[in-house]
């Protein structure tokens, strides 16, 4: 690899400080940050002090930008030396698309190959890739990174390329060790095999990856029961690269500071915030800075950071930054704010209910939570439909509508969605 691992945190204080000047003199090369950066002093960038002088780059600043100038404002690499595209989260409104450059990508085929070994992998693994394998980079990157550490690949891509029951017929024709997708894809494909008698739990899946949703405990747990296999999450982001993954304690993501420097701050202030306790990450790419030269950049996630887990091994020489989780979507029903992330933990804890999605509706002029279901074989609908209203009601105040559909109704209705809409609003 370009970039072995580091075998102590001197070895990645050193890397993070000769970077740091380099991400620095990048930015300046980059009309955007023209007269942002000229009282900071590129000798003294390990000084906390004056390493906060850099102004954090948040997605409004961004927004700033008219997406038709974002690659003559920000980006600073000549068009030759390009390699590929990375789409954005949106963060400007619209997506966009950040070029990667030759330069770039060893580093980024290095933070993606790291996964597979973080979460044990070894030579003779092999992955069944249900990530999109568009132009989000997420999907190909791992598939290519693979080789890199000795993993073969299917690249099967997500339901709405790979119709979900062929990726079932893959799992069990192929024989994969691994399967790597979205939460809710996979919480997808297990129910799917349940309506096919197929007991997933005893395919040749041992380990599952996921990204780019939030993984709580709920659902982590009925995956791994689901799928019979130890659940592990990764962290990354497109104006940065795959940042880090959980290890054997999964106990947190293990974030490659060698890659990307990070800081935890008030929210507020900007202050560092004391270890253990909730700020705001901020992440200074170290390597995939030859184009988009981000520094300092808050992404809006809430985390919290320790400087030990409890995982061993090499990767324990890393930080393990946490998800606080906050709520980023909720229904609003009669005054009563229902929170998208705990209706759903709440929802996948009640181990008759298979599959489920809620929609807000006007009924008689009112609000009202219309919740699908889908039971558990062998499970007595009616029964099932008096505890997700009364448990509903005695968690949100909130009374549901309840429906059960035929199983399997969800998993043709989400299968050529890249995310389950496990949420709507239908009101008219």
């Amino acid at each position: 690899m370009s970039l072995p691992l580091p075998t102590s945190r001197d070895a990645i204080k050193r890397m993070q400080s000769e970077r740091k000047r380099v991400a620095v003199a990048n930015a300046r090369r980059a009309p955007f940050w023209k007269g942002k950066l000229d009282h900071v002093d590129l000798d003294r960038l390990d000084d906390p002090v004056e390493w906060r002088k850099i102004p954090i780059l948040d997605k409004e600043m961004l927004r700033a930008i008219p997406p038709e100038q974002f690659y003559e404002q920000f980006c600073i690499a000549p068009r030759e030396r390009i390699a590929e595209f990375w789409r954005s989260g949106g963060t400007t409104g619209v997506p966009l698309f950040y070029p990667r450059t030759i330069d770039d990508m060893p580093y980024a085929m290095v933070s993606f190959a790291r996964t597979y070994q973080c979460m044990g992998c070894r030579p003779g693994d092999i992955a069944h890739l249900s990530f999109p394998l568009g132009i989000h980079p997420a999907g190909q990157m791992w598939a290519r990174a693979a080789t890199q550490v000795g993993v073969g690949v299917a690249w099967v891509g997500a339901g709405n390329t790979a119709p979900s029951l062929l990726q079932l017929q893959l799992i069990d024709k192929l024989k994969p060790t691994v399967w790597m997708g979205m939460p809710s894809f996979g919480l997808h494909l297990a129910n799917l095999a349940e309506t096919q008698g197929i007991d997933l739990a005893a395919s040749s899946v041992k380990r599952i990856l996921c990204t780019a949703e939030p993984l709580s405990q709920a659902k982590r747990t009925k995956l791994a029961r689901a799928w019979g296999a130890e659940v592990y999450d990764a962290f990354g982001m497109t104006e940065c690269t795959m940042m880090g993954a959980e290890g054997e304690a999964r106990d947190g993501f293990h974030i490659w500071t060698d890659i990307a420097f990070i800081e935890v701050v008030d929210e507020k202030t900007g202050e560092p915030v004391p270890e253990g306790e909730v700020g705001s990450l901020v992440v200074t790419p170290l390597w995939t800075n030859h184009a988009t030269p981000f520094l300092r950049w808050s992404s809006g996630d809430l985390v919290t950071m320790r400087e030990q887990g409890a995982s061993s091994g090499p990767f324990s020489v890393f930080p393990v930054v946490t998800h606080a989780h906050r709520t980023v979507g909720f229904f609003k029903i009669r005054g009563v704010n229902l929170s998208h992330a705990e209706f759903e933990d709440f929802m996948f804890r009640i181990a008759e209910v298979n599959d489920f999605k809620a929609e807000l509706t006007n009924s008689g002029g009112n609000d009202a939570l219309c919740v699908s279901i889908e039971v558990r074989r062998g499970a007595e609908p009616d029964g099932v439909v008096r505890i997700v209203v009364s448990e509903t009601k005695r968690h949100f105040d909130v009374t549901p509508e309840v429906v059960v559909l035929t199983t399997g109704t969800l998993a043709r209705e989400f299968e050529s969605a890249v995310k389950a809409p496990r949420f709507a609003d239908k009101r008219s």
